[in-house]
C-alpha cells in the first residue's frame, strides 16, 4: 500500500516460486530532464517465430511429461533474461544500459511494439499470434478491496510453501503483477481504492487436455474471487470469475438501466456477453472445469480418464479443483 501510494505508476511483480518481489519505482520528473527512454515491454515485443515456437514446444513437452523441474528451468531463464534487459525498458530507444530510464509519458506508460513491426519481417511476429502456433495462455486479473488484499497474499504464500515449484508455471510468464488503483465513479468502476493482481499461465491447445499443477492455479483463482470477493477485470478472466459479479458492484443495477435505455433491443449484446455480465455458470458438462466454464462438483467435470479428479483446495478448503491424482482412479 505504501509503495502504491508513494509512486504514481509504481507496481510490484511477485515471483512466488523464487521468493522474490521486484519493485518498480516510477515517478514524474521535470519536462527538461534529459532522456529518450521507452518501455518496450518484453511480452509485447515482436519475436522471431522460431523462438516463440520453441518456447511453446518446451512448454508442451514439460506439460506432457509432468516435468516441474523443466518449468522451473524455463522460469529461471526467463527471469534472468528480463533482468538483463530491464524487462524491455530502453534508455535511448534502442537498448537498456541501466537505471534510471527517463522518457516521455506516452512512451513510458504504453507498450506494444509488435503491432508496428516491419511487414518485411516475415520471420517475426507477436508471440501469441495464432497463425504461428506460439504462446497460448490464460490471463486472470482480480481487483481486491485494499483491506482484503493482505490476507489473500498470506493464503497464496501458504499454498506456495507446500511446494514452491508448483508456481514455476506462473513465474515463467510474469509472476503476479500487483498495482494500486484509486477509486472511480464509473458504474462498473472501483468504488474504493483497490489492488489489482494479474497473472498468466499455460493453456492447452485442446480444451479437454488438463494442465500441470492446474489445481494450484484454480485454487488461487477461486480464493481470489470467492473467499476474498475480488472483482474480475471485464476484459480478462475465465468465465467462472464472473459468478455472482453483480453483487460486487454497488451501481450494477444503474448500469443495467442505462444499458437498456441506450440499447433496448440488445443489439450490442450476445449470449457470451450475457454470461459474463450476469455471471452465469456454464452447464456442468464433461471437462467443463478445465477451461474455467464451471467449478467442478463431479469428477467428470475434470478429466478422470487422464488422472484428474475434483478435489478440495489445499489451503482454501471450500475450493473445488481438478487435481492430478492417479490413485483416485480406483475409487
Amino acid at each position: 500500500m505504501e509503495h502504491g501510494k508513494k509512486y504514481e505508476f509504481g507496481d510490484i511483480t511477485w515471483y512466488p516460486s523464487k521468493h522474490t518481489a521486484v519493485y518498480r519505482y516510477d515517478s514524474r520528473v521535470p519536462m527538461d530532464t534529459p532522456g529518450d527512454g521507452i518501455n518496450d515491454f518484453l511480452g509485447f515485443q515482436s519475436n522471431e517465430i522460431l523462438i516463440s515456437k520453441s518456447v511453446r514446444a518446451s512448454e508442451k513437452l514439460f506439460e506432457s511429461t509432468k516435468s516441474v523441474n523443466g518449468e522451473c528451468t524455463l522460469a529461471d531463464t526467463t527471469l534472468w533474461y528480463k533482468k538483463q534487459i530491464g524487462n524491455g525498458l530502453k534508455n535511448n530507444g534502442q537498448i537498456f544500459t541501466g537505471y534510471p530510464v527517463v522518457g516521455r509519458q506516452g512512451k513510458m506508460q504504453t507498450s506494444g511494439s509488435c503491432l508496428y513491426s516491419p511487414k518485411t519481417r516475415i520471420d517475426a511476429s507477436c508471440a501469441w499470434d495464432p497463425r504461428i502456433k506460439g504462446l497460448f495462455f490464460y490471463e486472470s486479473t482480480a481487483i481486491f478491496t485494499a483491506t482484503k488484499f493482505g490476507d489473500f497474499i498470506k493464503d497464496v504464500k501458504k499454498l506456495r510453501d507446500l511446494k514452491s515449484e508448483n508456481f514455476c508455471g506462473i513465474d515463467h510468464y510474469n509472476g503476479f503483477l500487483i498495482r494500486y488503483i484509486k477509486a472511480s465513479k464509473a458504474y462498473l468502476g472501483q468504488s474504493e481504492d483497490s489492488i489489482v493482481v494479474d497473472f498468466n499461465y499455460y493453456r492447452a491447445d485442446e480444451a479437454s487436455t488438463p494442465r500441470l499443477n492446474q489445481d494450484v492455479m484454480e485454487e488461487v483463482e477461486q480464493m481470489a474471487f470467492f473467499k476474498y470477493g475480488a472483482r474480475p477485470h471485464w476484459a480478462k478472466n475465465r468465465n467462472l470469475a464472473f459468478l455472482k459479479v453483480q453483487s460486487k458492484y454497488l451501481n450494477f443495477n444503474m448500469f443495467i438501466a442505462v444499458k437498456k435505455q441506450l440499447d433496448p433491443e440488445n443489439m450490442l449484446s450476445s449470449e457470451w456477453s450475457d454470461e459474463i455480465l450476469f455471471g452465469k455458470e456454464g452447464v456442468g458438462s464433461d471437462g467443463c472445469a478445465l477451461e474455467g466454464l464451471c467449478i467442478c462438483s463431479e469428477h467428470r467435470h475434470c478429466s478422470p480418464s487422464k488422472g484428474h479428479f475434483c478435489k478440495p483446495g489445499l489451503v482454501y478448503s471450500e475450493a473445488r479443483v481438478c487435481r492430478y491424482s492417479p490413485s483416485s482412479s480406483n475409487l
